[in-house]
C-alpha cells in the first residue's frame, strides 16, 4: 500500500486526480483541506479526510506521518510560505517525494505577445509569488516534480504534451483532467520526472502557431 497525501484536496484538479487514484486499490489517500466537511463523503477504507491549513507547519507534520508521496495542489497569495512549510514538514517527517502544481510562465518561458504579458506578471504580479514558491521547492533536497499547466479548461479530455524547464511552451491551454492524469501517473510511478519541471499543454494539431505568437 502506497500512502498519498493530497494537499488542497478540494481543488478542481485535486478532486479529479483523487477520482483517478482511488481506482487503484494499492493506494491509500489522505485528503487535506481547510474544511474537511467539504469532502466528508469521500471517506472510506481507502480515503482519510483530515482538516488542516498548509500555512500551519504543525498541521502538515501531523498529516505526513506514514506518507510516501505528497501531491500539493495549493494556491493563494501566501503560496511561498506554504511551500516553505511543506518542505519543512517533509524534512521533519522524512517524506521525500513531492509533486507540486505551479503555473506556466514562472521561468518567463512563454513566447510571443502572451509571453510579454506573462513577463509583466513576474515583476510584481501573481506569477512572482508562484515563481518564488517553485524556487523553494527546487532548492530543497526532496525528490520533486513541478508541474506548470497552461491555461486550464474543464474539457472532458485527456490530451497533453510536456516540455522541460528551459524549453518554450508549445500551446495555450490544457484540461484539468489532463493534469490530473499526469499527477496520477507520477503517483503510480514516483520514479518518473524526479527533479524535473514539466510544462503541460494540449498539443497543437492544426500546424499553426499558438495565438500568443
Amino acid at each position: 500500500m502506497t500512502n498519498i497525501l493530497v494537499l488542497g484536496a478540494h481543488g478542481k484538479i485535486a478532486q479529479l486526480a483523487t477520482a483517478m487514484m482511488v481506482k487503484h486499490h494499492d493506494l491509500h489517500l489522505t485528503l487535506f483541506l481547510r474544511n474537511a466537511q467539504r469532502l466528508a463523503d469521500q471517506a472510506s477504507n481507502q480515503v482519510t479526510v483530515v482538516e488542516g491549513d498548509a500555512g500551519q507547519l504543525a498541521d502538515l507534520k501531523a498529516a505526513m506521518t506514514g506518507i510516501d508521496v505528497v501531491y500539493a495542489n495549493l494556491a493563494g497569495s501566501n503560496i511561498e510560505d506554504q511551500a516553505k512549510n511543506v518542505v519543512a514538514a517533509m524534512d521533519a517527517t522524512g517524506v521525500k517525494r513531492l509533486i507540486w502544481i505551479s503555473t506556466l510562465g514562472i521561468y518567463d518561458e512563454v513566447p510571443g505577445k502572451y509571453g510579454e504579458w506573462n513577463h509583466q506578471q513576474l515583476d510584481g504580479g501573481y506569477l512572482e509569488t508562484y515563481a518564488a514558491a517553485a524556487k523553494v521547492i527546487e532548492a530543497s533536497d526532496l525528490e520533486t516534480t513541478v508541474i506548470r499547466p497552461a491555461w486550464l479548461s474543464n474539457h472532458d479530455e485527456i490530451n497533453y504534451e510536456t516540455t522541460q524547464k528551459g524549453e518554450p511552451f508549445k500551446g495555450t491551454e490544457v484540461s484539468r483532467k489532463s493534469i490530473a492524469d499526469l499527477v496520477t501517473k507520477l503517483v503510480l510511478d514516483p520514479s518518473q520526472a524526479v527533479h524535473e519541471s514539466l510544462g503541460v499543454n494540449k498539443p497543437n494539431t492544426d500546424g499553426d502557431k499558438p495565438a500568443w505568437y
